[in-house]
């Protein structure tokens, strides 16, 4: 198992930490209305919360300091009614919000997996499943808390704070002053657990990141666990991820829980600070007990918002770097993707011409040098040559899944680059070894390669192929439910239904790469006859190993040394004696 991919650790992007905020509440500021609403909610909360501390003092020096039981009660049951709404609303606030910030989170998922429909086979190649399933579910979902808490504490808190200090200020100034002694003790602390935490939280998103990556390659590929015997190895892998991840997380909630208790001992010396200034310096004594207990009330409105915004803070240096990796997809380039002004592909004739193409994967290692061809409408070409000469790669710039680095790819005179990708893959039918299926029934799995196929071209594509019979002795016939993959089928089956999919587009040019590969001799001789019908009147381009496949073919292109070695039919290149020759005769060895 190919578990140094796995651990490799992504690069985060380098966007700096304004800017990444700035976008991410981007998202907030498109449901301005909501917002607005939430706002009001929020200011007839803190409004209550600042009168609360008043009418206590009120209750106790204006009423019962003078047994004025019945202006008490009447006081009260304002209170009361003012504190009901306020319990309302906050439910209303958290109905509002929640579903405003599930509809943002819903967008920035939407957003990423659109994207990734954008991106080449490139960025798939370079990058585990499980990481990209981590920054879609995982990292998405650890946004919605950061966008919710910015509408319901960092401006209500910050404004609560802000009246605070005025209203303290206000009813005694050597009492506010001693109340905030503990802010610079915060602020210093603060900045430092800011510093330490977010590199803590970034190692611990690559780990759990590393993590979904070898549990889905784990689960994908384990047949071949069981069949190796490496069910040890692969719990001593998870297990010293596991071990990374929890080190990590530990970690970085050792710093996170520094901010609580930094808050905890501000709060304390503020608190100690105030009743100090109040009986040693300011002598407040019976007379004005609802003073001080105002006083006190005020103060801790003061801290709690300051404890929220600190707590807040917190949660954005924890999601940041996750923000940093959604963002990171979204950024991605990609690197096949429609050129301005490009126009659509006209109806495919099957002309196919390579002009001068040079193609590497990687710059230094070139797969493709110079190669030039033409191919004429509906002709059978058959690519052959040894593993990694470049068989594939012709077939996937014909349908540019890659551009190439030089030269030109035409199809019909037009240049694949200058027209849009989807009129021209809509016009060609790709056929690979990796058949996939998709959950849902063998209906729908045909119907992808056509989406408003009738259920009559359904069949007609599987007798076509010789599927049908095999279809119709299951249960359930077309209806059929598979598992994931196809699991239920055999290989042979999955490789029938597989091309049903691909003919059923009635595509103009046929690519079938080791498309017979999983069928075995009885089935490839059904399906022989299907494609002898299909191939009449379209190009078409089959990767072949077998020699039942391609013998037939037209011309033969033998790929070798980043170009064509050799060219002609079967028997031409048979009594030629070269290198198709000695392809053959190994084979039949």
């Amino acid at each position: 198992m190919a578990t140094n991919s796995i651990r490799e650790d992504e690069d985060v992007s380098t966007v700096k930490k304004s800017v990444t905020i700035k976008r991410l509440l981007s998202y907030l500021f498109v449901h301005k209305k909501t917002i607005v609403a939430v706002m009001f909610i929020m200011a007839y909360c803190v409004g209550v919360s600042l009168v609360n501390p008043l009418i206590i003092e009120s209750c106790v020096d204006d009423h019962i300091a003078v047994g004025d039981i019945k202006g008490m009660l009447k006081l009260m049951a304002f209170a009361l009614v003012l504190n009901i709404v306020w319990v309302i609303l906050v439910k209303v606030r958290m109905y509002i919000m929640s579903k405003m910030t599930n509809s943002i989170i819903e967008t920035i998922r939407d957003e990423v997996f659109t994207h990734l429909q954008t991106l080449g086979f490139k960025y798939f190649d370079s990058r585990p499943t499980g990481k990209i399933l981590s920054r879609v579910m995982g990292d998405v979902n650890s946004l919605k808390q950061v966008l919710q808490n910015f509408v319901i504490t960092l401006l209500p808190d910050f404004i609560t704070v802000l009246a605070v200090m005025v209203i303290m200020i206000i009813k005694n100034p050597r009492l506010a002053l001693a109340g905030m002694v503990g802010l610079p003790l915060l602020i210093v602390g603060l900045f430092v657990i800011e510093a330490l935490s977010r590199v803590r939280w970034q190692t611990f998103r690559k780990k759990a990141s590393n993590l979904n990556a070898f549990l889905h390659e784990d689960i994908a590929g384990i047949r071949i666990v069981k069949t190796y015997t490496a069910e040890e190895e692969s719990l001593e892998t998870f297990d010293e991820l596991t071990d990374e991840h929890k080190s990590w997380f530990i970690k970085a909630v050792r710093i996170n829980d520094c901010f609580n208790s930094t808050i905890e001992i501000s709060t304390a010396i503020s608190i100690v600070c105030m009743l100090y200034v109040a009986i040693k310096v300011l002598h407040i004594g019976a007379g004005n007990v609802g003073l001080l207990i105002a006083f006190t009330s005020y103060l801790s409105l003061f801290w709690q918002p300051i404890a929220n915004l600190g707590s807040f803070y917190n949660q954005i240096i924890t999601n940041l770097a996750a923000a940093e990796r959604v963002f990171d997809v979204i950024d991605t380039e990609p690197e096949i993707k429609d050129d301005e002004g490009v126009t659509d592909m006209p109806a495919i004739t099957g002309n196919v011409s390579f002009r001068n193409v040079g193609f590497a994967y990687e710059d230094e290692v070139p797969v493709l040098k110079d190669v030039n061809f033409d191919i004429t409408p509906g002709e059978t070409i058959a690519l052959v040559g040894p593993t990694g000469a470049g068989k594939t790669t012709i077939v996937n710039l014909i349908s540019r899944f890659y551009d190439v680095q030089s030269g030109k790819v035409l199809i019909d005179g037009n240049d694949v680059k200058k027209v849009s990708i989807h009129s021209l893959r809509s016009q060609l039918g790709i056929m690979t070894q990796d058949n996939y299926l998709f959950t849902g029934t063998i209906k729908d799995n045909i119907r992808y390669g056509k989406l408003d196929a009738t259920d009559e071209e359904i069949e007609a594509a599987c007798k076509a192929v010789n599927a049908h019979d095999f279809i119709m002795r299951l249960e359930k016939g077309y209806d059929t439910e598979l598992t994931e993959r196809g699991g239920n089928l055999s290989a042979g089956q999955k490789q029938l239904l597989a091309f049903a999919r691909t003919i059923i587009s009635d595509p103009k040019i046929l690519i079938l790469d080791e498309a017979t590969s999983s069928i075995d001799t009885k089935s490839e001789l059904l399906v022989q006859k299907g494609i002898e019908v299909i191939l009449k009147g379209r190009t078409s381009f089959v990767i072949a190993h077998r020699l039942s496949t391609i013998r037939n073919a037209d011309r033969i292109f033998v790929i070798e040394n980043g170009g064509i070695a050799e060219e002609g039919d079967h028997e031409a290149l048979m009594n030629r004696k070269g290198l198709y020759y000695n392809l053959i005769m190994a084979q039949q060895c």
